[in-house]
This record gives structure tokens, C-alpha cells and sequence, in this order.
């Protein structure tokens, strides 16, 4: 009998997995299921872009093997963005790195720096990789639990020196999934300051930097004096541009950990399809117009969400930061037991918060990702399965 490896034995089912088969099982039997769920924008990827990746994909200098570090254009472009976004300056020799998609440089760099044994200090609730992650290296993952009464920003002083002296990684996502909590530069400035204490390498997950509403603007953590010597930013182009089928994104900062990452990479992957490097490139050359579009599509949306919650009994503020709205379940229910109710009883499929760590129990979270019209009908549903709630 085939035996698989201890290390996969200790992972569970990919909780957004679950969710697909879900969604296909009740849709097989013809149900008409709203899915609130997975995090995936059903907007378009803009035509300049399509149209840069279909002319690029017709030279034949595009079909061989890509460098597994990004093209040198690629890596300027990323550094261009950086500069007028965020007045960064990056060396894009050293200082930057192509990935395919954020999720896999994510997981990759754990393997770059984590010994078996060795701890990483990851947010509670959060995106399940960055534990999961520390898992397959071999280490061991120290829940920070985000709090609503503390903004859903970690308490650095609540952590023990016991656990620092083991620590190698601080994970960090502002703004925050699933919460859509968001943070100032202040905040970055005490991370940069606690890591650097703690001898720690900080990874900041900027996969919504760009999902921003009401004035706010999401600063770099590279923003920070001397933030280059301890951290890095993982960016993508999924979310910003309508990209998550492609796979492109970058992680950018301290020479030691991009070059270690783009060793490691060298030996696993191959590189992005420098057709869709050149479509990513073409996104941040124009981010600005392709952003404000998206903002402005999610902002209406959230109008639509929040309002139609907040009408049922919910007392929800309107999120500053990505394309999710993360609320309380109802009195009597638990992450799960509402998720499944909403299932059965509404046809909705939202996520349940413990599915993003212990802290998330009591909560769920929707997306935006849904048009309008999709949006009021939840609402409605909900009006007719629930009633009004109370918690």
C-alpha cells in the first residue's frame, strides 16, 4: 500500500477546496446557489492587458524558459510601480523576484528559513497558507489572535520570550484577510521595531494593497527606515487587475531573503510564461486607471452587503480594506452551524471563520465578488430565512 509522507498525513482538506465541491454537489442537484465564498474577482482582466499577453504570446523569444528570478522588464516594472506608489526605492538586481502568484512564494519561503522545531508567529484568523505553510517546513506556527477590540492588529507584547527565542517569521496582511481590517504606517513602524528586537524576518502579505475605499490608502511596510533589512512584501497582480487565473505576482525587499527564494524557486519551478510577465507589467504601468475601476465596482457593492446586513439586525462597519466583509454569526450559532444553515436553509455558501483559525469562531465571511444584482438577492434571502437576528 502507498503510504504517504507523515507531513501530508498532518494537513487537512484546502478549506476553499471544500467549498468548490460544495457548491458543485448542491448545484448538480439543481439548486441555485449564491456562493459568498472564495475570494475571486468575477471582474474581467482589463483588454489592454489581454491584448499585451496575445501580442507578446506570438513572439517565439517568449517560448523557452523564462529566468526563474522574472525578466530584468518585469522586475524594473515592479520597482516603477514601487517608486511612484510608495516612494521605494528597489534594486531590481536583488531586490525583487517574480513568483508564480503570491501563494507559492508564500509557501516556498518558509522553506528558505524554517528549521523543523523552529516557530513562526502567524496572525489568527488569516489566510490558511501561511500556516499550513510553516507546517510543511517543519515548524510550528504561534497563533497571534486578532481581536475586534484591538482592531484586528496583533498584540506583539502578549507574545513570550519563550516563544520569540524560536521564532523565524512574523506574517503579517494589511489590508487583512478575512477580516478587511486595515493598518497605518504607525503600525509597520512597531512591527519593523519588534522584529528587528527579536532577530525576526517579517513577511508582509500585500495581496489587497490596492482593495482600498474612503480615502484610505494601504502604505508598504518597505515604507519604514531600515524596513529592507528585515522584510520583505509579497504583491500580485490577481486581485488589482482581475488576474488570479494567471499567476503572477513578485516579492520584493531584503536582498538576503528575495535571493534565497529565487534559489530555492530555481530548483523547483521553472518561471512565469514571460507572455504573462509582460501582461503584469502592462497592469502596473496602468495601475492606477485599472484600480479605481475595480474600487469604485467593490465600493458599490459593499453598499449593497454591509446595508443589507446591517437592515437584518447586524451592526457592521463599512470595511476600508479588501473585497470581504467578516461579521459576527447570530446568537445560538456557532462559524459552522450558520455556514450551513445559510447553506440549506438560503442556498448561500459563505465561509466559516474558525476555518481561518481558532480566533475566527464566532464569525463568517462574504465576499463582493458577485454582481449587484446577485448581492441583493443574498440580502433577500437572508430577509426570508432569518428574520431579523440578534447577538
Amino acid at each position: 500500500m502507498i503510504q504517504e509522507a507523515q507531513r501530508m498525513q498532518a494537513i487537512p482538506p484546502y478549506m476553499f477546496a471544500r467549498i468548490e465541491r460544495m457548491i458543485s454537489e448542491k448545484r448538480a442537484q439543481g439548486i441555485d446557489i449564491i456562493s459568498l465564498g472564495i475570494g475571486d474577482p468575477d471582474l474581467p482582466t482589463p483588454t489592454p492587458i489581454i491584448d499585451e499577453l496575445s501580442r507578446r504570446a506570438y513572439d517565439a523569444a517568449n517560448h523557452q524558459y523564462p529566468s526563474s528570478r522574472g525578466m530584468k522588464t518585469f522586475r524594473e516594472g515592479v520597482a516603477s510601480y514601487y517608486n511612484k506608489r510608495f516612494g521605494v526605492e528597489l534594486d531590481p538586481e536583488d531586490e525583487i523576484t517574480a513568483l508564480i502568484g503570491t501563494k507559492e512564494g508564500i509557501a516556498n519561503i518558509n522553506y528558505c528559513f524554517v528549521e523543523p522545531g523552529d516557530i513562526n508567529l502567524v496572525p489568527d484568523p488569516s489566510y490558511p497558507v501561511y500556516d499550513i505553510a510553516t507546517g510543511l517546513a517543519g515548524g510550528n506556527s504561534y497563533y497571534m489572535p486578532l481581536t475586534k477590540e484591538n482592531n484586528f492588529l496583533p498584540d506583539f507584547q502578549a507574545i513570550p520570550a519563550a516563544v520569540l527565542s524560536k521564532t523565524k517569521i512574523l506574517w503579517l496582511n494589511y489590508p487583512h484577510n478575512p477580516t478587511a481590517a486595515v493598518a497605518d504606517l504607525d503600525f509597520f513602524e512597531q512591527a519593523v521595531a519588534f522584529a528587528r528586537r527579536n532577530n525576526l524576518l517579517i513577511c508582509h502579505d500585500s495581496a489587497y494593497g490596492e482593495m482600498t475605499y474612503d480615502g484610505y490608502e494601504a502604505p508598504s511596510i518597505l515604507q519604514v527606515t531600515g524596513a529592507k533589512d528585515l522584510a520583505v512584501e509579497f504583491g500580485s497582480c490577481s486581485k488589482p487587475f482581475n488576474m488570479t487565473g494567471w499567476r503572477i505576482g513578485y516579492c520584493v525587499g531584503n536582498t538576503a531573503a528575495v535571493s534565497a527564494l529565487a534559489r530555492y524557486k530555481s530548483n523547483v519551478d521553472s518561471g512565469v510564461f514571460q507572455a504573462i510577465q509582460y501582461a503584469g507589467l502592462a497592469g502596473l504601468q496602468d495601475y492606477c486607471s485599472f484600480v479605481e475601476k475595480n474600487r469604485a465596482v467593490y465600493a458599490a457593492r459593499r453598499e449593497i452587503l454591509v446595508g443589507g446586513l446591517n437592515s437584518l439586525g447586524w451592526e457592521l462597519p463599512y470595511p476600508k480594506g479588501t473585497f470581504y466583509v467578516w461579521a459576527p454569526v447570530p446568537l445560538g450559532h456557532t462559524s459552522a452551524s450558520f455556514a450551513e444553515l445559510l447553506l440549506n436553509e438560503a442556498a448561500i455558501v459563505v465561509t466559516p471563520g474558525n476555518g481561518y483559525g481558532p480566533a475566527g469562531e464566532g464569525y463568517f465571511r462574504a465576499t463582493l465578488t458577485l454582481e449587484e444584482s446577485r448581492l441583493k438577492e443574498a440580502i433577500e434571502r437572508l430577509r426570508k430565512a432569518l428574520g431579523r437576528v440578534e447577538f
